[in-house]
């Protein structure tokens, strides 16, 4: 291992038993290594009328298609985490391309509130972002302790695409951006 933390896998033998035997991880390393990997952006909402409220996240993953369900975490402290709890429901409001502003104003420990952004019920109460790509409305399932995190699972029971020509907002690298203005490839993925 160099003095950044990161691991030569190189074909040595002694490179390889490195690979093998537990080290501190450094948190600031951690987070570089898994800014290489892109996501996705999306805001979360919970609440209902005057107790909503949202936030910037890129943890979101699809965990199930029958039953249909999918998860987020949240940092243990974060203002939403007891938003969640007394709802049971959220919403996940995946962002397009053009809209950075709206998830810089989610993101921070003052977010934008929600009651001023354009927003219709979904089904649980949950407000939906009018302007998001899609959305996914979710009734909570568990709340799972992730060291400094809370894994939040939840069954989805109403979904929907608002704006089928965008393509959507991502974080890579410690920053936001749309897509390369490239051509895009339909390749599927297929899940093994």
């Amino acid at each position: 291992m160099d003095r950044s933390g990161l691991h030569d896998t190189g074909g040595s033998a002694d490179g390889d038993m490195a690979l093998h035997q537990e080290q501190t991880v450094d948190s600031s390393i951690l987070r570089e290594v898994c800014g290489m990997f892109v996501t996705g952006v999306t805001v979360i909402t919970s609440g209902r009328e005057d107790t909503a409220d949202g936030t910037t996240v890129n943890s979101f993953t699809s965990v199930s298609l029958d039953p249909p369900m999918v998860l987020f975490c949240l940092h243990r402290d974060s203002r939403l985490r007891p938003v969640i709890h007394d709802t049971g429901a959220y919403v996940v409001n995946f962002l397009a391309g053009p809209q950075e502003r709206l998830a810089r104003a989610f993101a921070g420990r003052a977010s934008a509130a929600v009651q001023a952004e354009a927003t219709r019920p979904s089904l649980t109460g949950v407000p939906v972002l009018s302007q998001a790509l899609a959305f996914l409305s979710c009734q909570l399932v568990d709340e799972l302790e992730g060291g400094d995190h809370v894994i939040f699972l939840a069954r989805v029971v109403e979904l929907g695409v608002l704006r089928r020509n965008q393509d959507p907002l991502i974080f890579f690298r410690g920053s936001l951006g749309a897509l390369a203005d490239e051509p895009l490839v339909s390749t599927p993925i297929w899940d093994g």
